[in-house]
């Protein structure tokens, strides 16, 4: 378990975003790594532009603890793109599963994917993400994460800030205001990979029950995902859903 070198510390969130919204990506996360210090982690799925993030933070933090949710129903690609990423970048990597088997899940709850409603989805993420990813920030002594959400994706993104508290950690996000094209711009520039699916047409990819490639009949990308119920798998929100019978540990 890691020792922190700083204590979270208590910001004003509206000065110090309007302070981050004159610096550059680059700055923003070098100045997270100086507030936070070991206190910092990053998030990573291995989606379709995750190269982008991993290599601007890893170039400033390169030791940085880099968590990763292994659901256990992940693409084949996503797992070869994990590879190939960890490898490239030599990633800290820290994955982070649920300690309840899909089996054992699917043997309790069915396959919460296959009943077309909201609470069965959200107890799937609840189950697979949401859990794995508070145990994680609390095992790496986490007081504030950098995450790669840009205000595009989702209703919710589009009105979050570059500096975040969520459930008592600061979230910061220095891709926020990227746009499709700089991305494309810094995958580019360093020769950065896509995720090998993005040339099948997915414009996003998570678990392989719940992603499909983009058509011309979808309105948005995230209309591919979660069967087009929602559009956040609830690690990014600060509510967690209830239910009545508890997941088994």
């Amino acid at each position: 378990m890691r020792t922190l070198t700083l204590s979270s510390p208590n910001l004003d969130l509206a000065s110090t975003n309007q302070t981050l919204s004159t610096l550059t990506t680059p700055e923003i996360i070098r100045w997270a790594s100086f507030t936070f210090g070991s206190g910092l982690v990053l998030s990573t799925s291995f989606g379709i532009q995750s190269a982008v993030m991993l290599h601007l933070v890893t170039q400033v933090i390169p030791n940085i603890p880099v968590i990763w949710l292994d659901t256990g129903y992940l693409m084949p690609e996503t797992y070869e793109f994990a590879e190939v990423l960890s490898q490239r970048l030599n990633l800290n990597l820290k994955v982070y599963q649920s300690p309840i088997s899909p089996g054992q899940m699917e043997a309790i709850y069915g396959k919460l994917w296959d009943k077309g409603n909201l609470e069965s989805l959200n107890l799937y993420d609840h189950i697979r993400k949401v859990e794995p990813m508070q145990r994680a920030l609390q095992e790496l002594n986490a007081t504030a994460w950098l995450a790669g959400l840009r205000r595009h994706q989702t209703d919710f993104r589009n009105d979050l800030n570059l500096l975040n508290l969520q459930e008592n950690r600061y979230k910061i996000l220095p891709i926020l205001n990227w746009s499709s094209r700089d991305i494309y711009q810094y995958l580019t520039a360093y020769h950065l990979p896509y995720h090998p699916l993005f040339d099948r047409g997915y414009a996003t990819v998570g678990d392989w029950h719940s992603s499909r490639p983009l058509t011309l009949e979808d309105d948005h990308e995230r209309e591919t995902r979660f069967q087009g119920l929602k559009q956040e798998c609830g690690i990014h929100l600060d509510q967690v859903p209830s239910r009545s019978r508890e997941p088994l540990g």
